[in-house]
């Protein structure tokens, strides 16, 4: 945002009409009182344009970010968005056409909303972790860039639109809170790393562009198609965490991280073991492998044919993850036991075969939040991104994110 005044609630255009003659200007002025003011704009981005205040300073009720799933890559295959330029950048800020009675006619709320959008003025700053050096682009060049680097190019728009509203509303809520967490260097607000989201910088896109002119055309369409929408929870943007796929249920917040949120709550996500590529995965090592790596004692882990010493699931949670296992004497969550053993997620089921241990887990990523191959399954079965992120995010609603304009450094 430029923060230049608005002249019209100024008086500035009153004042240009101080040239006319005495005798005229009571007449005129009450006229061009009448124009300026009966046609002002009501809509959010005007008022909003108006009065930017500091990053971060009205949101000090926004809890920290978390981390976030290890993230996938690659874009899809699709229509070119209609009111696009066609280069990397150039899609961010443009009027949406639209009918109108003439050059001079006021624009209806819904256009005044598409023409005048305040975010399109919000820069995020990249840190680019290989080339060392950051990044400085338009929100929704990122936002094209992070669902070009975290689904496949071959999955369907619906599905693509989810993840555009999740990875917009993840920047916006990190720049409202003025969270710099994660990030090494100072000028930066994010990293292109799985630590944040994943970000294909602008030149890997227009690499992209060049050798997938289509899948270049999906991503951007997904940015557009949801252009400046986030998911809010009570006016608020959302956590919103996602990851690959889950074993059939999404996992409460509070199962996983150290906070319980509303909107983050287990549901059902049959789509994952139909959709997802490698939805399945098992392993086999040796116990002392195993108690090594999760700090056990060697010897307190051999199974006896008395159970007294044995290795096995205590409980489950909501989403089936794997809860509290026994080893030994000893007891470890889930969570730990997926983090140490470098697990693909915490739903896996585990048998001790001798001297080695067989895990077998079920989908990939924390399991918190948007499934990703569930998107794809809900895409197509006939779902919109809307009906998408209202599965995955209870409670939750889409909202323009003009509305938190004021709050923003635009």
């Amino acid at each position: 945002m430029s923060g230049r005044r608005d002249t019209r609630r100024d008086g500035g255009w009153i004042r240009r009409l101080d040239w006319i003659g005495f005798g005229a200007g009571l007449a005129m002025a009450a006229a061009a009182w009448l124009i300026i003011h009966g046609g002002q704009a009501d809509g959010p981005g005007r008022e909003l344009a108006a009065a930017p205040t500091a990053r971060g300073a009205a949101a000090a009720a926004l809890g920290a970010d978390s981390a976030h799933a290890a993230k996938r890559a690659a874009i899809g295959n699709a229509q070119a968005a209609s009111a696009r330029s066609g280069e990397p950048g150039d899609a961010i800020g443009g009027a949406a056409s639209g009918s109108a009675a003439g050059a001079n006619a006021p624009l209806q709320a819904d256009q005044k909303a598409a023409a005048v959008m305040p975010t399109d003025k919000l820069l995020v700053r990249i840190y680019l972790s290989d080339e060392k050096k950051v990044e400085t682009i338009p929100l929704e060049t990122y936002v094209r860039g992070v669902v070009a680097a975290e689904m496949p190019l071959d999955f369907e728009p619906a599905a693509l639109e989810a993840q555009a509203l999740a990875a917009r509303t993840y920047i916006i809520r990190r720049l409202l809170n003025d969270d710099r967490s994660g990030v090494p260097v100072d000028g930066a607000d994010v990293t292109d790393t799985q630590t944040h989201q994943v970000y294909r910088s602008q030149a890997e896109m227009a690499e992209l562009k060049a050798s997938d002119p289509k899948g270049w055309a999906k991503a951007d369409d997904a940015a557009q198609h949801t252009r400046g929408k986030i998911l809010t929870y009570e006016g608020e943007p959302i956590e919103a965490l996602y990851f690959s796929s889950s074993d059939g249920y999404t996992e409460n917040s509070e199962n996983v991280f150290p906070y319980e949120l509303p909107y983050l709550r287990s549901v059902a996500s049959p789509w994952d073991r139909e959709e997802a590529s490698g939805w399945s995965d098992t392993l086999e090592m040796s116990l002392q492998e195993f108690g090594k790596k999760l700090g056990v004692s060697t010897g307190a882990i051999l199974a006896r044919s008395s159970g007294a010493e044995t290795i096995r699931v205590l409980d489950r949670t909501p989403g089936n993850q794997v809860k509290t296992l026994q080893v030994g004497s000893e007891k470890l969550s889930g969570v730990e036991v997926r983090d140490k053993l470098d697990l693909k997620s915490a739903a896996f089921e585990l048998t001790a075969t001798g001297r080695n241990v067989v895990i077998t887990t079920y989908g990939s990523g924390h399991g918190v939040g948007m499934s990703q191959w569930g998107a794809e399954g809900m895409a197509k079965s006939g779902k919109t991104a809307e009906q998408i992120v209202q599965h995955y995010y209870t409670g939750i609603q889409v909202e323009e994110a003009s509305k938190l304009a004021d709050r923003l450094v635009l």
